[in-house]
């Protein structure tokens, strides 16, 4: 009978330690549905007031109201953009109010990565750092450095002087 409830205990804190994980792969999902859906109040409502998301491109630091700004008109269209989870990993602090994430996403881009961090805001789950990053194979990596080269070291030498 003890090792029964020892079982049952042992599933039940299992349970309650794989819920917050539940939770934030609903949210992300959720996320980049609302983006699919190009339904702008649902993505941004998923994200804290001071998010941060980069973008692909060496320029796109978007802080929220920026992003915003810049996603506004994607979303009016009706078409923002589309990814969906291929692989997800979710990492917890000890005390459940931190989250970080890395996923591989099926994008218009082909294969991305995205990570990031969510923070528990008034016992919600919000998006506080979205990174996206085109996957590159290791073996393309010498063409993909000479395609961006000189565009690198132009924008290179503009951040140095910054």
């Amino acid at each position: 009978m003890s090792i029964l409830i020892l079982c049952l205990l042992g599933w039940g804190l299992k349970a309650q330690q794989e819920a917050p994980k539940e939770q934030i792969n609903r949210i992300l999902d959720a996320w980049h549905q609302a983006a699919a859906d190009a339904d702008f109040e649902a993505y941004f409502g998923l994200m804290t007031k001071d998010a941060v998301f980069i973008g692909t491109d060496a320029t796109e630091n978007w802080q929220n109201q920026e992003f915003r700004a810049y996603a506004k008109p994607h979303f009016d269209k009706g078409r923002a953009w589309s990814f969906t989870k291929v692989v997800r990993n979710i990492y917890l602090n000890d005390r459940e109010d931190v989250a970080w994430f890395d996923e591989l996403l099926d994008t218009q881009m082909k294969l991305c990565r995205g990570s990031g961090v969510l923070e528990k805001v008034d016992g919600q789950w919000k998006i506080a750092h979205y990174v996206l990053s085109i996957t590159v194979p290791n073996e393309t990596v010498d063409e993909l450095i000479g395609l961006k080269k000189e565009r690198d070291s132009v924008l290179l030498l503009q951040l140095k002087e910054y």
